[in-house]
């Protein structure tokens, strides 16, 4: 049994509103998903993914407002990249940075992928890996809208760099545990890959020894999370964790997929998440994300989550 992919990131954020106008004014993704942290309902979790909230299309925010800035360093996942179609359409994206002001550098290479680094207001490393026809994890959906050409649109996630001080300790766990194969060697860094492979589907590892680990804050990745097809393979899953004797959260219910959760020996938290039910599980897929959405766990606690919750102007 194969994990298919990445499933989603999650990331730290000191303000929502803003984080969702970048996300949704600027880079033209789709909020299917407004609910709150379920281990602090206190506070919101925003999902941003593609037209149908497809996995593997997914970034999530959880806002802790006043949160410090984050100091980048080892045990880190050092940069998100969010995938687009072509080359051609990281000039367009290049161009629409420059008019929006968004901070980003030149146009490079990046384990053979061209990409355009970026950064949004809060100093998240992301970055935009062209497709280019390449085979592998197929793409999501763009979502439409008037001032994003279609062509050009964000439709999916890309591969992650994890930052580790001993690279081969996250590389066992990589492919001796969780599937993956080393498929190439670039610069520094080590590529592995999972499933159909291609860029939905990388894991990227750097080492910097002696580095200090990261303080995280905000514009900081919290965790990243790997696609497991159903419920059934989710028990495999769960099984091989116990037998190769990795400590690990046991079996998480978050409705609109199921987790397991641990940590890699470089301390760098994983995930493990099901495709299944999916976020139209509880309201019509047109509609996704415009109201509070809470899981049927929460549900009864409705008027006091939302009595203790900021207004979220979005």
């Amino acid at each position: 049994m194969e994990l298919l992919g990445l499933h989603h990131v999650s990331i730290l954020t000191g303000k929502a509103e803003k984080n969702y106008d970048f996300f949704t004014n600027v880079l033209g993704m789709r909020l299917v998903k407004k609910t709150v942290n379920q281990d602090n309902p206190q506070s919101y979790h925003l999902f941003y993914a593609d037209a149908e909230g497809t996995p593997g299309t997914e970034v999530t925010y959880f806002d802790i407002p006043g949160l410090g800035r984050t100091y980048p360093g080892t045990t880190d996942i050092s940069t998100v990249s969010l995938r687009v179609p072509t080359t051609e359409s990281l000039h367009y994206w290049k161009q629409r940075f420059e008019e929006l002001g968004i901070d980003h550098d030149e146009m490079t290479n990046q384990a053979g992928r061209n990409a355009l680094a970026f950064r949004d207001y809060e100093g998240t490393r992301l970055m935009l890996v062209a497709d280019n026809g390449e085979k592998g994890v197929r793409a999501g959906v763009p979502w439409k809208r008037e001032d994003i050409e279609e062509k050009h649109a964000i439709i999916g996630l890309g591969p992650v760099t994890l930052t580790v001080a001993e690279a081969k300790l996250t590389a066992d766990i990589l492919t001796n545990v969780m599937g993956f194969r080393h498929v190439k060697s670039y610069n520094s860094m080590k590529v592995y890959a999972t499933g159909e492979g291609g860029s939905g589907a990388e894991v990227h590892i750097v080492e910097e020894p002696g580095v200090p680990k990261a303080r995280l804050g905000r514009g900081g990745v919290h965790h990243v999370a790997f696609r497991v097809p159903n419920e059934q393979e989710y028990r495999y899953w769960l099984e091989r964790l116990k037998q190769a004797r990795i400590p690990h959260s046991g079996e998480v219910e978050r409705y609109y997929f199921k987790a397991i959760y641990f940590r890699e020996p470089n301390g760098i938290l994983f995930e493990l998440s099901t495709d299944t039910p999916g976020f139209a599980t509880d309201e019509p897929k047109e509609t996704m994300g415009e109201k509070l959405a809470l899981p049927p766990f929460l549900e009864p606690r409705r008027a006091e989550i939302e009595a203790n919750l900021r207004p979220l102007d979005i």
